[in-house]
């Protein structure tokens, strides 16, 4: 079996065989595999194996062939720790997750303690998708690095937009009861109150974290609000059963999401979604006149309607990755992290920079709306995202309360 993609910043195709080199350089995915959140952990390992697959093929980094360690957590922040414990020793040097801020906040300060206590054995922990704001401000540390818009930076975007908005009155807000979901919840209250003051908050709840099968006594209750629109950041299975209660139950609001454009959630909305249901992303596959290249390297290579090109930010982070240790010449993790601070990469959506002072990536955002008068379409529905509004990385900063001490 042979396998092609584009190599980013390459520019050609390579064919590369299956079959695990010898690696030098362990990078540790420690995200669910099983339970609620299965389909969104599975799709993100897939991603990281088709970026390691081509940093292989290429002759690896530094010379040195990659190897992706997988582990189960169930998105369970306890479950996480014996697995990272369990990749340290079977000798991970870098560990990437993204679902569950409350797994990253527990994962980075046990990577914190363990360099700490060990050192000469550090490891890095590369965040592709946990943003709870928290991680790059009082809970900032060397070691971790996000490559993901945190909670605060998407609101933003939304927000912003929202402000020209006129026929927007009344706004429910609906997430998750962790970490994240109250970040989403907090920086929706704050931002409309400070744009838009004379939009009224009808409802904040905050449901149980991919444990909620039906979601029609929630619906029912922003039917009973009058809301107008509904602002939420639930992802995975809390996505798409929340979209199919509101569709079986008739519900006819504007949805503001984070991520109505993952895995599974437009094949839930259909045409139920045409025009009113909008997403912050870095990436959808109407972004750019033409499919990204790794967008349709991705699509010939799993070709199921459950195996779309969500993490666009994956991209970003093996190029900063490789350019960081090639930079650094060495694949030592600290000499890797040094090297990545303030590093500026030129991507197919536009520039972007890993910030020196928090490690939060600076990346282009785009806020777009599910239709079906697009060119390239999502989940083989017909439908897909069309940009409303692009922001330029510079404009997603945010101010940081992050007092980082470097190792020496």
């Amino acid at each position: 079996m042979t396998r092609a993609r584009t190599i980013t910043g390459l520019g050609l195709a390579v064919a590369f065989a299956a079959g695990a080199a010898v690696a030098d350089v362990k990078i540790a995915f420690i995200d669910p595999l099983s339970g609620g959140a299965a389909s969104t952990g599975i799709l993100a390992q897939k991603t990281h194996q088709f970026y390691i697959d081509a940093i292989n093929v290429a002759g690896g980094i530094n010379g040195e062939k990659i190897e992706l360690l997988s582990y189960d957590n169930k998105v369970n922040p306890q479950e996480s720790l014996i697995q990272l414990k369990k990749a340290i020793d079977e000798g991970a040097r870098f560990v990437v997750q993204g679902n569950g801020s409350s797994v990253a906040l527990a994962i980075t300060d046990a990577v914190q303690k363990h360099n700490e206590r060990n050192p000469g054995k550090e490891i890095v922990f590369l965040n592709y998708a946990a943003v709870d704001p928290a991680l790059t401000n009082e809970k900032c540390n060397f070691w971790h690095f996000r490559f993901d818009a945190d909670a605060d930076m998407k609101m933003a975007a939304l927000t912003d937009f929202i402000t020209k908005q006129p026929q927007i009155k009344k706004v429910y807000l609906i997430n998750q009861d962790y970490s994240f979901g109250k970040a989403v919840a907090a920086a929706a209250r704050k931002m409309l109150a400070e744009k838009r003051p004379d939009i009224q908050i009808v409802g904040d709840e905050l449901h149980p974290l991919q444990k909620v099968q039906d979601f029609s006594p929630y619906v029912a209750k922003i039917k009973a609000s009058g809301a107008d629109t509904v602002i939420t950041g639930n992802w995975s299975n809390d996505m798409f059963l929340l979209i199919k209660a509101s569709n079986d139950a008739g519900l006819k609001v504007n949805w503001y999401t984070y991520y109505a454009g993952a895995l599974g959630s437009p094949s839930a909305i259909g045409r139920n979604g045409l025009g009113v249901l909008k997403q912050v992303s870095e990436y959808h596959n109407n972004a750019l006149p033409e499919l990204d290249p790794d967008a349709a390297a991705f699509r010939k290579r799993f070709t199921g309607k459950d195996d779309e090109f969500d993490y666009y930010r994956l991209k970003t982070a093996f190029d900063l990755f490789s350019a960081a240790a090639k930079k650094a010449k060495s694949n030592d993790p600290i000499k890797v992290a040094k090297a990545l601070e303030g590093l500026k990469l030129d991507t197919t959506v536009g520039p972007v920079e890993m910030r020196a002072d928090n490690h939060q990536l600076l990346q282009p955002l785009f806020i777009s709306t599910f239709s079906d008068n697009v060119k390239f379409d999502v989940e083989r529905t017909g439908y897909g995202f069309k940009t409303d509004q692009k922001v330029d990385a510079k404009d997603t900063a945010m101010p940081t309360v992050c007092k980082m001490e470097r190792p020496s």
